[in-house]
């Protein structure tokens, strides 16, 4: 006999610690409004875990769209980009400008539907239904997408009169959406919720200018290249069009690079260290060998340091938490020797830099390793530390340049399902780690939770010390990343370690049309650093 999880959530309840609010029926993520039976496997999701808050921020969207319809029946709300510790979305409206009062007006909405209690209902209905349904209402992103799925049953959600079609479950009543903040913003607004890292609370703002400005530059890309939406991407792809579109993104990102390089040689009487700094897989490296390729072009001669050859031997690492040994702590390093070093070469002076090496745990003097350098010769140095003043805490400000690199995607799913920046980034990880580590994509699932905490730790608090930020991401990469990630994701069965998470990603992906034809990535792409053949990895 099918019945729905919510008779059993509620007599779970109690042995839980947070509310629950989806559930895992046979290794797939579902909401607690989903039918099953008796031969079911089934878990509760709690709201206290990454799942779990990621349900709640989609419900609060979900009720922030619905009260902005009720107050101006033709605005239209496009989820953006997460910025300032929330996700900024913009309201357009017919003429009127969003201002303070307007948004006041929507927190009251959100917070009288709060108290009365609305159900959020899931019904499902054929496609062709669904498609009929958003073209009366004139939301023409929502047909196009419901257009490219093959699905013939589609899940929608309604509240009121308002339905929608999101990306993933949501909580079943409006009653428990009470923990945000809505702040204004230009053209917009920004929803601060909690989440795993906070420990219930909502998220305190944090004002990031630079930040927010390199992910409207974003989005502007994606406006020239009339590429706003994974729907663009695929047409685009099915019309024969991609070479173009990857040309263009890759001219735009080597027009940046070139920029940079010109504002640091203009300057190059004072610049002398060039720090480079992102999360993973943020394209670091190849970043870092096209800007010395465009300082060439002006006439300097840029030598590059790794900061891995300034970690303490292993027995002086520091541990984390776990016990294990903590590489990515600035502690591991010799700041102090480093910074010995890097004014004594700042001076003219020639000094043997150390040498790491990695099998044994030890730091190593070689013969090679002396170095002098002249006026011409800034320093590249790339590491998850280099924005942390710490690290070159006895060099002049005015001496360092430094340069925030991070992948911040431009596309959406539509205008109400955003593509995360993390999950572009944890596609590019788990191509490049199987490709050139020999990394299964379980190792790279378990890996992630710890990578993605330590640049909450190191390199986000940072990111507004930098003199520039660059957006490493391409529009097209998704579609290339789908074609090696696929394989590797479904290895992974039901019942097996990572199976959520990968049943997660590939239900993403299914929205995207893989582009096969990789001949018109240059060699000196930054997507080459994660799929092979890049000019600048002679090895991969």
């Amino acid at each position: 006999m099918k019945k729905t999880l919510i008779m059993m959530a509620a007599e779970a309840q109690p042995y839980y610690s947070s509310l629950i609010v989806a559930a895992k029926i046979n290794g797939e993520v579902r909401d607690i409004q989903t039918v099953y039976d008796d031969t079911d496997e089934i878990q509760f999701i709690e709201l206290d875990t990454s799942l779990g808050w990621s349900i709640y921020r989609r419900s609060v969207l979900f009720l922030l769209i619905i009260a902005v319809n009720k107050i101006e029946h033709e605005a239209e709300v496009i989820a953006k980009f997460t910025v300032n510790k929330g996700l900024y979305c913009e309201i357009k409206t017919s003429g009127k400008d969003i201002d303070a009062n307007f948004i006041d007006k929507v927190n009251k909405q959100m917070r009288q539907m709060i108290a009365d209690n609305i159900p959020i209902i899931k019904y499902t209905i054929p496609r062709e239904e669904a498609i009929k349904l958003f073209q009366k209402s004139q939301r023409y992103g929502k047909v196009r997408l419901l257009s490219s799925l093959s699905t013939p049953i589609i899940s929608l959600y309604i509240c009121e009169s308002y339905s929608d079609y999101l990306y993933g479950p949501m909580l079943p009543e409006t009653k428990h959406l009470n923990r945000f903040e809505l702040d204004y913003e230009p053209h917009g607004v920004l929803i601060r919720t909690p989440d795993e890292m906070t420990r219930g609370r909502i998220r305190k703002r944090v004002s990031q200018p630079k930040f927010e400005h390199i992910l409207y530059e974003s989005k502007e890309w994606a406006n020239i290249m009339e590429c706003r939406f994974i729907t663009d991407l695929n047409l685009i792809n099915e019309q024969g069009n991609m070479g173009e579109l990857i040309r263009i993104s890759e001219a735009l990102q080597e027009k940046r690079i070139a920029q940079i390089a010109d504002h640091i040689s203009h300057y190059r009487e004072n610049i002398r260290l060039i720090l480079i700094a992102g999360p993973s897989s943020s394209g670091k490296t190849s970043f870092a060998q096209r800007l010395r390729i465009q300082l060439r072009v002006n006439g300097l001669r840029p030598i590059m340091i790794s900061l891995d050859d300034y970690f303490l031997n292993r027995e002086d690492t520091p541990l984390n938490e776990k016990g294990e040994y903590d590489y990515e702590s600035l502690a591991a390093l010799d700041t102090k020797l480093f910074n010995e070093n890097m004014l004594a070469l700042l001076s003219g002076k020639e000094l043997q830099l150390p040498h790491y090496n990695f099998i044994t745990g030890k730091r190593e003097w070689r013969e090679e390793d002396i170095l002098s350098i002249q006026k011409d010769h800034p320093i590249i140095i790339e590491g998850i530390h280099g924005l942390n003043e710490h690290l070159t805490k006895d060099i002049p400000r005015i001496n360092k340049y430094k340069i925030y690199i991070s992948a911040l995607t431009q596309l959406n799913i539509d205008a109400h399902n955003r593509i995360p920046t993390t999950e572009v980034r944890f596609l590019r990880r788990l191509v490049r780690d199987y490709q050139f580590r020999g990394s299964k994509a379980l190792k790279s699932i378990r890996q992630w939770p710890d990578v993605r905490a330590g640049e909450e730790k190191y390199i986000f608090p940072f990111q507004e010390d930098a003199d520039v930020l660059f957006n490493s991401a391409l529009i097209y990469e998704v579609g290339v990343l789908k074609r090696y990630a696929v394989p590797l994701l479904a290895e992974i069965k039901r019942g097996e370690e990572g199976y959520l998470e990968a049943r997660l990603i590939l239900r993403f992906l299914q929205y995207v049309n893989e582009i096969s034809e990789t001949d018109d990535i240059p060699n000196n792409s930054i997507l080459r650093e994660f799929i092979g053949k890049s000019v600048f990895f002679p090895n991969k």
